[in-house]
């Protein structure tokens, strides 16, 4: 069996889930806090785009995003494509946002309150613990993910059957779907091109749709029972590597091949993404040149594939390394000079122009208060971040761009604010100094705390500085 080690833990703060990598309750407390905030996401996004919805306009030119997908599923859609009943969006809103507040309570529980280490035993909570290197408990996890994956595509085709039907672009309007295409051959053939060059993406009709769903869902179910039944076989344990960051790069490799497969569809294909909601096929502006959801749907997936394809990249060499024997500890800097261990005197990093800078970067330069650190840090974020709000966010195009920005950055300030507490409450628990490369007025609770006041302080100061500089840039031009 060929398997990667992962050394003890000895990160920096700034590693994020890298630190629960042999944590698995603190782990389980990020995962279900990052549902949360997904969720939160959805829910807020949802009353916010409701909130700026336009019926006299076609929906494709609003920078809208979820709208889209939620009319597609054929809520409060008529005839023609037409918005005629906005309730359900709300509805659906609210629904994520008390969904995040349960998910948001539940990761805080396990990040701060819970055992950092889930027992492995034969209790329900034991259930949930699990030792990276154990194949046939990996191997049980990815059969839990498979059948949660199946009820999520046979979820698509309940609605689409039983519970009102889907915007079918074919008629302009919602229908149910009545006859499903179960013929195996048909469905997969389009798997192989028999339909046309777009392979899947050449599908035009929802009964094709619906009925792949169906299949996924068979499949997706089937192997789940698979998995959580069964052991890997040989050839397997031999090829695969058996790691925490080995789950992690396979994970990002299906997250890219997928964030491209989508991308390709959602830019060909008007079935699925009607060009009522999405806008024209293809990748283009409107006539009044504003560009359509469904130019900013493939695009946006299209560079976060490449994302999580560099990231697969990566930890799969991470991993290969770890596997061969090499000992690079994880979030830790071996020392310059000896080619064996991975990291050669450059030009870059051993420059004095490169160790000057470093050393003056506020986190660690000597002499300063753990406030002041954090005012500096803050304020540095807090000017910069401004700047993707006010020319990216939807009211760029409106004399309150600058405002919205202003209250969007400072309100993801905050968010950062409570992260650095969470932190702070995780790591400095029983009077515990944090590991890692911090300073040394860094590594109590009391100081960590004034570098959180220092970063709120500083940040919001830092974009309100940049805000004044946008509203009153006339003076200086």
């Amino acid at each position: 069996m060929t398997t990667a080690t992962i050394n003890p833990q000895t990160t920096g703060w700034w590693a994020g889930n890298a630190r629960f990598i042999n944590l698995s309750g603190k782990l389980l407390g990020a995962h279900v806090a990052h549902a949360g905030l997904i969720a939160l996401w959805a829910g807020a996004m949802t009353l916010f785009e409701l909130t700026k919805y336009d019926s006299g306009r076609p929906m494709y030119e609003q920078g809208l995003i979820l709208l889209p997908h939620l009319a597609t599923l054929g809520f409060g859609v008529g005839d023609g494509g037409q918005i005629i009943d906005t309730y359900p969006y709300f509805a659906i809103g609210v629904l994520h946002l008390i969904s995040s507040a349960v998910l948001g309570a539940g990761g805080i529980y396990h990040a701060v309150l819970g055992p950092e280490v889930l027992p492995e035993n034969n209790s329900f909570f034991g259930f949930f613990g699990y030792d990276w290197k154990d194949e046939d408990k990996m191997t049980t996890i990815i059969g839990i993910h498979l059948l949660l994956l199946g009820l999520g595509a046979w979820l698509l085709v309940a609605k689409a059957l039983f519970w009102g039907g889907l915007y079918d672009p074919a008629v302009a309007s919602v229908r149910v779907i009545t006859e499903p295409t179960l013929n195996p051959s048909r469905i997969f053939g389009y798997l192989f091109g028999v339909f046309g060059q777009q392979g899947i993406a050449a599908v035009n009709n929802l009964e094709d749709v619906i009925g792949g769903h169906i299949w996924v869902g068979i499949l997706c179910i089937a192997g789940g029972f698979w998995h959580i039944l069964t052991k890997p076989f040989g050839w397997a344990k031999k090829v695969l590597f058996w790691s925490g960051e080995a789950y992690l790069a396979y994970s990002l490799g299906a997250l890219a091949y997928m964030g491209l497969l989508a991308a390709y569809f959602v830019a060909v294909n008007d079935t699925v993404y009607p060009t009522v909601f999405y806008g024209p096929l293809g990748l283009s502006t409107t006539a009044s040149g504003i560009i359509t959801v469904r130019t900013w749907l493939a695009t946006s997936h299209f560079a976060l594939a490449i994302v999580f394809l560099a990231g697969h990249i990566w930890h799969a060499l991470r991993v290969r390394v770890t596997a061969a024997g090499l000992d690079f500890e994880q979030g830790v800097v071996n020392a310059a000079g000896i080619p064996e261990i991975g990291n050669l005197h450059t030009p870059v990093n051993t420059s004095d122009i490169t160790l000057d800078l470093l050393a003056n970067l506020p986190i660690y330069r000597q002499g300063l208060s753990s406030f002041s650190r954090g005012l500096e840090i803050g304020m540095a974020h807090g000017y910069f971040l401004i700047g993707p709000f006010v020319k990216l966010g939807p009211l760029r195009d409106t004399e309150l761009a600058n405002q919205a920005g202003l209250i969007a950055t400072i309100g993801l300030l905050l968010i950062l604010s409570i992260c650095l507490w969470l932190y702070g409450s995780v790591s400095f628990q029983g009077r515990k100094p944090a590991q890692g490369e911090l300073p040394q007025n860094l590594k109590t609770a009391k100081s960590w705390s004034e570098f959180n006041a220092g970063w709120t302080i500083g940040s919001c100061g830092g974009a309100l500085f940049a805000f004044l500089l946008l509203s009153n840039s006339s003076l200086f031009l």
